[in-house]
């Protein structure tokens, strides 16, 4: 073997393993890691093997996170649209293993976290390898000139127009760096804006204020999971849910019901649900998880604190909640259900506790009937959340619906979420029926229960993931709002303050984009409030 050979090996393998960092980037990504020369000029200026030990396993340390951060950034491009920010995605960590336990099962996901550290524990090995290899530390240039011009020529090579040399960890270094500083200039600044609402004490804003418009009317949220604009704009979802949408307006109108849609635009997308409800209950862009706990912490008014002044109950029915949840207390719910608190005797469905239809029935008979006073109430529908297997067929007969022991029927019903997950095109399909499942049951729900004193906001949290709506989607979700009178749907379509996109019937307009989701409470103030 010869010397020159003796080093190229080793470096080709150092080199594949830096821009296989840039994988998330594909097929941005060049032939040469820059590192991977400096890397090797570094080491060949160590006089002695004990200082090149101590470099090794500092490299070893950065690649191993850097690893992570490439790891990570394919994760979160998928599921939530967006770059990973190690600022903010250490906390999902532990709901995202409860996430795949939920789908996958204890051990299926015990088992993939193995793997993962073990791969990253034999990509860090070999990173250790290359760079202690004879190849590279042996033959080196005996003229010190030659070492030393490494690095300028290098960094010259990265100027060059179609330049096959980058730079790959330090690029990703770059990126967490302005990304962790735009997010923390960002938290500061919505710090600030919370301390100055606050401090000017105005109504709806830095104080919670009465919605007399809505007194004696039930208020009802229902949060759609995952019903994003996409699923009535893209031809692959469109053949399913036009037709689902007309057949509401049907249902609607035969029952004396009226309805409005329209389009809101949501912080989030693919996951993270409760940053899209804290911004339309709190009437402020919370974009990120730092946002939201300053919310919870700051003790900000809500839509719930307005509708309590108004007369109202503030009821939470959350039956993805399987876990303490002291963020439902700071926002200050009168009464908080999930999913042991809700009665259910029937089957888990894979992440989902509960079916939607279940959740409507539970809240009319346990909640609705009998209440002493008007309800704002938050629901949470998951039947929408993936992984969308299995599909439920829509009770027609309510009443047999029960503590939920009727839906065993269905337990185990359907393939595995690691057996649809393989086939993409399926997964979609998947996706669009579930959302028709929701919105089939919402309906059956506002004609048997929807009346002259009920104001029903169903709405969806945020698009899917980008597996679903593709790249660079919209993120806005769309949104109908249902009573038996016309006078409370009356603001949302008036030319005099109206929220853009919105228009009667159940089709909103797709051709034009959506305010954001922080402008309902404001909306609600401005046509409702004193």
């Amino acid at each position: 073997m010869t010397p020159v050979f003796s080093w190229l090996k080793p470096f080709l393998v150092l080199n594949l393993l830096l821009v296989a960092l840039m994988l998330p980037r594909f097929p941005a990504m060049p032939w040469i890691a820059l590192e991977a020369l400096l890397l090797v000029w570094f080491l060949w200026l160590l006089p002695t093997a004990r200082l090149r030990r101590i470099a090794i396993a500092i490299a070893a340390l950065l690649f191993a996170l850097l690893a992570l951060i490439a790891a990570g950034e394919t994760l979160i491009r998928q599921s939530l649209g967006r770059s990973f920010n190690i600022y903010l995605e250490w906390g999902l960590l532990a709901p995202g293993f409860n996430l795949m336990s939920s789908n996958l099962g204890l051990t299926a996901a015990t088992v993939l976290a193995f793997v993962a550290v073990t791969t990253l524990a034999g990509l860090v090995w070999l990173f250790c390898r290359v760079l202690a290899h004879p190849g590279l530390l042996t033959h080196r240039p005996r003229k010190r000139s030659w070492i030393l011009a490494i690095p300028v020529v290098a960094l010259l090579l990265t100027w060059l127009p179609q330049t096959p040399v980058a730079p790959t960890a330090s690029a990703m270094i770059a990126q967490q760096w302005s990304l962790a500083r735009a997010t923390h200039v960002s938290n500061q600044e919505f710090q600030q804006h919370i301390r100055r609402q606050l401090h000017e004490n105005r109504a709806f804003a830095g104080q919670a204020a009465p919605l007399p418009g809505l007194e004696q009317q039930d208020v009802l949220m229902g949060f759609i999971e995952s019903y994003g604009l996409s699923a009535l704009t893209d031809d692959r979802y469109r053949p399913v849910i036009e037709p689902r949408l007309e057949t509401m307006a049907r249902a609607f109108e035969a029952a004396g019901l009226h309805v409005v849609s329209g389009r809101l635009q949501s912080p989030i997308q693919g996951g993270q649900s409760w940053l899209g409800h804290a911004s339309v209950l709190s009437g402020l862009w919370v974009a990120n998880q730092l946002d939201y706990e300053v919310l919870l912490n700051s003790g900000y008014p809500t839509l719930i604190d307005d509708l309590q002044l108004t007369g109202h109950q503030a009821i939470a029915v959350m039956p993805a909640i399987t876990m303490n949840w002291p963020e439902g207390r700071l926002l200050g719910y009168d009464r908080i259900f999930d999913a042991h608190t809700m009665d259910y005797q029937g089957p888990e469905l894979n992440w989902v506790t509960m079916p939607d239809q279940y959740t409507w029935s539970w809240f009319e008979k346990r909640i609705r009937t009998g209440k002493e006073q008007p309800l704002f109430a938050e629901l949470s529908l998951i039947s929408s959340h993936a992984p969308w297997v299995p599909i439920l067929p829509v009770l027609d007969d309510w009443n047999i619906i029960g503590d939920g022991e009727v839906f065993m029927e269905w337990k185990g019903a359907g393939e595995t979420p690691a057996s649809l997950w393989q086939d993409h095109d399926r997964v979609r399909e998947h996706y669009a029926m579930a959302i028709d499942y929701a919105l089939a049951v919402a309906t059956d729900y506002a004609v048997r229960h929807v009346d002259h004193n009920t104001l029903l906001i169903l709405l969806g949290d945020h698009q899917p993931a980008p597996l679903i709506t593709g790249e660079d989607a919209s993120r806005d979700v769309i949104v109908h709002v249902i009573s038996a009178n016309p006078t409370l749907l009356e603001p949302f379509v008036s030319r005099m303050g109206g929220l853009p996109s919105f228009r009667r019937g159940t089709l909103p307009d797709t051709t034009t984009a959506g305010a954001r989701m922080d402008a309902l409470r404001p909306f609600l103030h401005q046509h409702f409030g004193g």
